[in-house]
């Protein structure tokens, strides 16, 4: 029997493939229109959701969008067909469409956006130019306890039954500590060991394992009831996040042979598959070996690319005054286009999501880069 995928799959595929925890703060990614039950046989992919690309979709009989630009942006009081954006929500919606949006996720991930736009500047180690905070759900808090020796079996695997202790593909885990507590009991305490009323000094076992936020309530409870004390001592300390050097924003490339702008441009040009290219480099007999790049508009990484020791930034576009800034600090630049940056990576989208899910995928033939070499 055939497997029948839905928007949840979809939903679940794409975070696989571009976390929306990786977004940025200002962005609007994820699903953005759909039911998740609703089935999905077939899914467009796009940059730009524009209204000739949703005619498109209907004609092809698409029953979920996938659009890296986000259609919903901006906050909306009303969804009317008096625009653009209301009339494609309005139709998309009307037909059953689910809209997924990864933008800025898409960006951070690994082998994302970014990474795929790297591979056109030629063969080197990348890094994250500002580098992402990554903690697994399972490992958001650590739990602590002390108790007899005698305990900490129990305890320990009436946790893991729980959901505590998972680290990566380990179940559980924990850590083990000789410690001596004391304790004095009052009047009406009732001690497992010792006297009420007299300090007790104990041999006893910290035990520690860690836990995720939706596991917590239930494993805390779970200790009370495992724990032979009459007031079981339970620490919880969150954890910090760790930032991953190869995810989050830009990216930094160190090149294994320098390379001058005229030969970093001709591999771009064969890579994007545009001549749409502009740049500025005073020195063009000078050669590059750490570049900074991001895709689409990269105003915002361009002082951070710098700093890290960049002589060469690549994006889609740049102000006039970002230009002659980079120029002031040593910098060249190459810039593209916003879209060629991006719309590449729609075949990677394409591979990727067709090891995940058993449906028609398609690319949009109506979605194309706004501007015209006149």
């Amino acid at each position: 029997m055939a497997t029948i995928f839905n928007t949840a799959d979809l939903v679940a595929a794409m975070q696989r493939i571009a976390p929306v925890e990786l977004a940025e703060d200002w962005d609007n990614v994820g699903l953005l229109v759909g039911s998740a039950g609703h089935r999905v046989r077939r899914i467009l992919l796009c940059i730009d959701l524009t209204e000739s690309v949703l005619d498109e979709a209907v004609r092809k009989k698409a029953d979920a969008i996938v659009a890296y630009h986000p259609p919903i942006f901006s906050a909306r009081k009303t969804i009317t067909d008096a625009d653009a954006g209301g009339r494609i929500l309005l139709r998309a919606m009307a037909s059953g469409m689910a809209i997924h949006s990864p933008h800025t996720a898409a960006d951070a991930a690994l082998n994302g956006v970014n990474d795929w736009l790297a591979e056109g500047v030629g063969d080197g180690a990348r890094h994250a130019l500002i580098p992402a905070d990554e903690l697994p759900g399972t490992e958001r808090v650590k739990l602590i306890t002390y108790g007899p020796v005698e305990s900490v079996d129990r305890i320990r695997e009436g946790l893991a039954a729980v959901g505590a202790g998972v680290i990566g593909e380990y179940e559980i885990c924990s850590i083990e500590i000789a410690a001596m507590g004391t304790y004095r009991g009052g009047e009406r305490s009732n001690p497992v060991r010792g006297q009420r009323g007299q300090l007790e000094r104990v041999e006893e076992v910290r035990l520690e394992m860690v836990c995720g936020d939706r596991h917590l309530a239930t494993a805390i409870e779970r200790l009370r009831a495992l724990h032979p004390y009459e007031e079981p001592p339970i620490e919880i300390y969150r954890q910090m996040a760790r930032p991953n050097q190869f995810i989050g924003a830009g990216r930094r490339v160190t090149l294994k042979r320098a390379a001058t702008v005229e030969a970093i441009t001709a591999r771009l040009r064969d890579h994007l598959g545009t001549d749409r290219f502009t740049n500025d480099d005073i020195d063009r007999r000078r050669r590059h070996e750490v570049i900074g790049l991001c895709a689409g508009s990269g105003s915002e990484l361009l002082d951070p690319a710098i700093d890290q020791g960049c002589t060469l930034f690549v994006t889609g576009e740049l102000k006039h005054h970002d230009v002659l800034h980079a120029r002031s600090r040593g910098c060249a630049v190459v810039l593209a286009g916003h879209t060629n940056t991006e719309r590449g990576w729609l075949k990677v989208l394409r591979r990727r999501l067709r090891e995940e899910l058993k449906v028609e995928i398609l690319i949009s033939r109506m979605d194309r880069d706004p501007l015209r070499t006149a």
